[in-house]
């Protein structure tokens, strides 16, 4: 006997959720962190250098951070939305201070 359509309907939006999760949170993650890394490195006041890496060793810390928000939100369309968000921001900030003076 088939399982009750109300059942399998859940079941598909249980799956949906999780997908739509997993996808902020890995290719969002990866998305913030790279722009946080080209938005931190372009506005620290030190040496070219020194800049990229210290920005690239705190996308290392960005990545888990947006991965773990995006499964502590209230809903998945939530988490899309932060990192979205979180994404334009990050890219403005990058954007705005790669323009010259």
């Amino acid at each position: 006997m088939a399982p009750p359509i109300h059942y399998r309907a859940s079941r598909w939006r249980y799956r949906a959720n999780v997908a739509l999760r997993t996808i902020a949170g890995t290719v969002g993650a990866y998305g913030v962190a790279a722009l946080g890394a080209a938005a931190l490195a372009r506005t620290l006041p030190m040496a070219r250098v020194e800049a990229v890496t210290f920005a690239t060793m705190i996308a290392y810390l960005i990545a888990p951070g947006v991965s773990i928000w995006a499964f502590l939100a209230r809903g998945p369309w939530r988490a899309v939305a932060g990192v979205v968000l979180a994404a334009l921001a990050l890219g403005g900030v990058a954007w705005i201070a790669g323009q010259p003076a």
